[in-house]
């Protein structure tokens, strides 16, 4: 467990700006950074980063908090595991117990996964260097397909001996347990129950996440060994931490460069990247042979919307893999193709070349996606105006798919140009290509609904701003987080005050805004004095925003419908004099990460007291003693008005109707509310401000 201090010299030291950018591009705009968000599919800058709060948020998808809590969820991992991350990123000592034999057993599979493969890394380097076959055999391998040494420790490539269970030998020897093993691929069991290596008698690339983390490896027999194998190259299978379809090679070393540059390089093969690298052309990826998928295509959009492809000169191959290239247009994509001459792949043409004439070549020979596929098509459809319907159709598809309005109209104009037609033949196909999928998304929506009402739960919520929105530079109001635990009110609550106001569903009520709006004011003031009161023996004592809160609550007999929130508040009163004691620093270092992902979003949140006064706002501290009050008026009075249309529903129920006591008696209480609603319009009327 790590102690407390040690988490907040973590959070002083966490700079949310620095974190951020080691995953996403960021543009300062105003006070604050904005970039597309890593979280979902975006296509214009919804994610801003508030260096003066330490926080950030999406707009479309209200993904966001503290650096903790972006590094969790970016990196999909457990509060302490992102606490160890940014210590080590800031060169901070962690400070803990000694886990006991009980907790190590539990410790989190995917962290296991990622120590076997560290070890894994590490073992094969050493052989790579310090072994006799490593330093024959394959340092030689290397330095034949003219790796220099320095580029073969940047992607910390390694060797595998020809002994099959060498490397799960030495595993079990140092405590690795088999399970890991096996679930990381590393290892495949025999039919007697020994372990083989799956890496045996090859080189080895490891693949790293954006953070540096190992995820799998990819293993190549050497060249002298290539006649007879099935499998020139083994990849690790898919396990909890890695999924080739996801993942892209030399990402880790490519992020920086690709930002620079602001476009990333395309390729095949480990090799093509690594020579690449090696002729100064960084900024490059490869997806390793396999189709592009989406998730690979957000995790570059992170950080470029600029990309070339880059092909070797086999017609045949190309044309296979254009046709998976429409989702890159998709997500927003500026795609551009160079093809190579022939005989040369990146890998071959990166040794011929040095890095000024590589980037020539590049200027001379790209061109746009949508012209380079027009033209490869219309070769083949030239003379036959079946297959010219066909190309006109599927050009008419890839445009439609390019989302900025002005880019897709240069690029239909392009190609009627290239193609000898009209431009409206080919507007009329993209707009019946676009009613197409409109009516696809719409069937796709009704059987979720209808699935919804089979199964009886309920669609995903409307988020808040939709995709593609662009709040203001100077950071709108936030949203606060809706995955909480359902606000029902505990039994004892209704002793003291009796509701008509149905217990299911009380977040969709006005009154549960006013709650937390209340919150958020705790969360960011709680421990500052709003008011002055005197005491039995004249003296004056401060009240801060917390003991007001609850004294005021207390009073009336109410307290927060949210589960969530009453321990929020309590744990507020329970340490609001602990030395040092802030809300805001408190619940946002809470271990709950519910809880601090909640305070999070809160203290992003800016509350206007009515848009009339929105023009002469002041700072909300330095009007405590007018805000609070009239928060906790205005959550009563929401809580009253709800109180009285169900009463009055309840008047006109049956069982009501045909009992006069109980006629009455909900007679009383509606006018009991009523009254108080005079009282309570009257004090929000009045503005009440304390001294």
């Amino acid at each position: 467990m790590i102690d407390q201090p040690t988490i907040d010299r973590i959070l002083d030291a966490a700079q949310i700006v620095d974190v951020v950018s080691e995953f996403v591009t960021l543009r300062k705009r105003g006070v604050n950074f904005v970039g597309l968000c890593p979280f979902h599919d975006d296509k214009t800058p919804s994610f801003y980063v508030s260096p003066a709060k330490g926080l950030c948020k999406c707009f479309a998808c209200g993904k966001g908090g503290n650096a903790v809590h972006f590094v969790m969820e970016h990196e999909q991992m457990t509060y302490p595991e992102a606490l160890r991350w940014l210590a080590k990123k800031y060169n901070i000592e962690i400070k803990e117990r000694e886990l006991t034999d009980e907790e190590k057993q539990v410790q989190n599979i995917r962290e296991s996964l990622f120590v076997v493969n560290e070890f894994a890394r590490d073992y094969f380097q050493n052989i790579l260097y310090n072994h006799a076959d490593g330093k024959a055999i394959a340092m030689s391998y290397f330095r034949q397909r003219g790796i220099r040494d320095d580029i073969v420790k940047k992607f910390q490539l390694g060797y595998s001996t020809t002994a099959p269970d060498a490397l799960a030998q030495e595993a079990m020897r140092k405590g690795y347990k088999k399970e890991f093993l096996l679930k990381t691929g590393l290892c495949y069991e025999k039919e007697d129950g020994s372990l083989r290596d799956r890496f045996w008698g090859r080189v080895i690339f490891p693949w790293f996440n954006i953070s540096g983390k190992v995820l799998g490896f990819g293993g190549r027999v050497l060249d002298s060994r290539t006649k007879g194998v099935n499998q020139k190259y083994v990849n690790s299978p898919e396990s909890e931490i890695f999924s080739k379809r996801k993942e892209l090679y030399g990402i880790y070393q490519a992020k920086a460069a690709i930002v620079k540059a602001d476009c990333v390089y395309m390729v095949e093969g480990y090799t093509d990247v690594i020579a690449m690298h090696q002729c100064g052309l960084e900024n490059v990826v490869a997806n390793s042979g396999t189709a592009l998928s989406e998730q690979q295509i957000r995790l570059l959009h992170r950080f470029t919307s600029n990309i070339t492809l880059l092909y070797d000169g086999d017609e045949a191959g190309i044309k296979a893999s254009i046709r998976g290239i429409d989702m890159l247009l998709a997500e927003g994509m500026n795609i551009k193709v160079l093809l190579l001459p022939d005989g040369d792949d990146p890998d071959s043409f990166s040794r011929k070349h040095n890095v000024t004439e590589f980037r020539k070549y590049i200027d001379d020979h790209e061109e746009n996606f949508i012209r380079f596929k027009t033209n490869l098509l219309l070769k083949d459809a030239q003379r036959d105006p079946i297959k010219r319907a066909g190309l006109i159709s599927d050009m008419a598809r890839s445009i439609g798919l390019i989302p900025d309005k002005v880019i897709r109209y240069t690029c239909l104009t392009e190609c009627a140009t290239l193609l000898n037609v009209n431009e409206q033949i080919i507007l009329d196909e993209i707009k019946k290509h676009l009613l197409q999928r409109d009516d696809n998304y719409l069937e796709q929506i009704k059987k979720e609904k209808d699935a919804s009402a089979t199964t009886g739960s309920l669609p995903p919520a409307d988020t808040p701003f939709p995709a593609g929105s662009i709040p203001p530079a100077d950071m709108p109001p936030l949203g606060v987080d809706d995955n909480v635990p359902p606000p029902f009110p505990p039994a004892e609550a209704e002793a003291g005050y009796q509701s008509y106001i149905p217990q299911e569903g009380r977040e969709k009520y006005v009154f549960y805004v006013k709650e937390q709006l209340l919150l958020q004011t705790l969360i960011r003031h709680g421990e500052k004095v709003m008011c002055y009161v005197e005491t039995e023996e004249n003296t004056e004592t401060p009240l801060t925003v917390i003991e007001y809160i609850s004294m005021d609550l207390k009073q009336d007999e109410l307290q927060f419908h949210n589960p969530l929130h009453r321990k929020i508040l309590a744990e507020a009163e329970a340490h609001l004099h602990d030395p040092n004691f802030t809300a805001e620093r408190y619940f946002l270092a809470h271990p709950d990460p519910t809880i601090s992902k909640l305070a999070a979003d809160m203290i992003n949140d800016r509350y206007q007291l009515s848009k009339s006064n929105s023009q002469a706002m002041v700072k909300d501290e330095e009007r405590l003693h007018e805000l609070v009050p009239h928060q906790l008026i205005d959550f009563k009075l929401a809580i009253l008005e709800e109180d009285m249309k169900y009463t009055l529903q309840a008047l006109n129920k049956p069982e009501v109707v045909a009992n006069a006591d109980k006629c009455l008696e909900v007679m009383a209480h509606f006018k009991e509310l009523s009254e108080l609603q005079k009282i309570m319009a009257k004090r929000a009327g009045d503005r009440v401000v304390l001294k």
